[in-house]
């Protein structure tokens, strides 16, 4: 009869250990785009190496080969297109105005501090001199970063997808809950989803001119114009699918909230939202594209201090490095993107347990 080995045992139950704790961790590798690590970790685990690698290659291999296909071709082909600013910047040149950009914004902030400094300087002197009335403080008005720029651009497109939430998810629930809801609803929804940002920007920006008379209040008139427009692009995703969603609810649950005589709060909080979030969710990272997208149009219509403006200037500069600072703002806008959806999966995987990726 064999001796069983406690090392032995202790050891296999430290490997498990291991694996479960891969297992889990997996799930929230596939929620932030990194599945490619679950391989790698049951691979240096000791997990069948040799098919961890064909995974490792599938998940990270093959991307990180046509990404090296992609800047070679773009290498290749983008100095034999000109245009009006020169040729089309290769990867080497926009890298360069990324750097440049960068360098931009850290010498903007030194001006920035370098103003404050000196404001606080000339105002403690005041007060030693007992001219506490002649003291000014101002606002340091130098040119936005390119990351103040960013910062403008993800504020204005969550405060819009924020307001279409909450217009969309409410109008969504009434419509799965009642057919004649549905029925007047449905209309709106196929005339308006169509509508390009282009058409609304101009009827948006009439409007906020007239009930928003000054620039002076919590909000610019540019900022509210983007938001309000991004609004009425992005809600139409997220009211589909909250219908659909409420609509789709098992009748038998239904039935047995009528013999329990649940209120319409108790109805819509325990048996409706709960069954309906998945493809709520499901709308909401759609909306959330949606307005991403809508945005930089509506800013550099509206003259948003964003993404779109910042574009829209390098446009009209005309410089020989415009095309490369464009095209900066073009991978920003694209990583941002799938950033944004990655947050808006993560919190449908804390709060749903759909598959659906």
């Amino acid at each position: 009869m064999t001796a069983i080995d406690p090392d032995s045992i202790e050891q296999e139950a430290r490997r498990a250990r291991r694996f479960t704790r891969i297992n889990k961790a997996d799930a929230w590798f596939q929620v932030f785009g990194v599945a490619w690590l679950t391989p790698i970790l049951k691979a240096a685990a000791g997990d069948n190496p040799r098919g961890q690698m064909s995974e490792i290659w599938r998940l990270l291999g093959v991307p990180l080969l046509a990404i090296v296909v992609f800047i070679t071709a773009w290498a290749t082909l983008a100095p034999t297109v000109h245009t009006s600013l020169g040729a089309i910047p290769g990867p080497v040149q926009v890298w360069e105005q990324a750097v440049n950009l960068n360098a931009d914004a850290v010498r903007e902030r030194g001006k920035e501090a370098a103003f404050y400094e000196r404001q606080d300087a000339r105002n403690a002197k005041l007060i030693a001199q007992g001219r506490e009335d002649d003291i000014r403080s101002r606002v340091y008005t130098g040119k936005p970063t390119y990351y103040q720029q960013i910062w403008t651009s993800i504020k204005t497109v969550f405060f819009g997808f924020l307001i279409g939430s909450l217009v969309a998810i409410p109008l969504g629930i009434m419509a799965g809950l009642s057919p004649t809801a549905n029925a007047a609803i449905n209309p709106i929804i196929q005339i308006f989803k169509p509508v390009s940002p282009l058409a609304w920007l101009p009827i948006v920006t009439m409007i906020v001119s007239a009930a928003y008379a000054t620039n002076d209040g919590m909000f610019s008139k540019s900022f509210l114009v983007s938001a309000i427009t991004v609004t009425l692009c992005s809600l139409w995703p997220t009211l589909i699918n909250t219908a659909l969603g409420v609509s789709s609810i098992d009748r038998d649950l239904v039935s047995v909230s009528k013999v329990l005589k649940m209120s319409t709060y108790a109805k819509i909080t325990k048996l409706v939202l709960p069954s309906a979030l998945p493809l709520i969710f499901t709308g909401l990272r759609l909306s959330l594209g949606v307005g991403w997208m809508v945005l930089i149009a509506a800013e550099m219509l509206a003259q948003n201090p964003g993404l779109g403006k910042f574009v829209w200037d390098e446009f009209q500069n005309g410089s020989s490095q415009s095309l490369a600072k464009i095209m900066v703002a073009v991978f920003t806008i694209g990583i941002i993107g799938f950033l944004l959806d990655r947050v808006m999966f993560a919190l449908q995987s804390m709060f749903t347990f759909t598959e659906n990726r």
